[in-house]
């Protein structure tokens, strides 16, 4: 599966490498993606996310819980 954040969606980015001579080729721009694991006290489990870096932050403020409740509510299986 492409390279996709589970809590924010952000998928990769297309757009074109320009060289000297201002020939264009395509290039892609992925999103800092990470797998990370977070204990689940609610569940008594450890639960592995692929998250973007922004989305790591986004965890830390708003909390496991609701980012889990989020992302389930996207319809990804935690």
């Amino acid at each position: 599966m492409s390279v996709h954040c589970q809590l924010t969606g952000a998928k990769p980015g297309f757009g074109n490498n320009i060289s000297h001579s201002h020939r264009r080729t395509s290039r892609r721009f992925d999103p800092n993606v990470q797998s990370k694991r977070y204990w689940l006290p609610s569940e008594g489990r450890y639960a592995r996310l692929k998250l973007s870096a922004k989305a790591i932050k986004t965890v830390d403020t708003i909390g496991l819980e609701a980012a889990v409740a989020r992302i389930r509510a996207r319809g990804v299986k935690v």
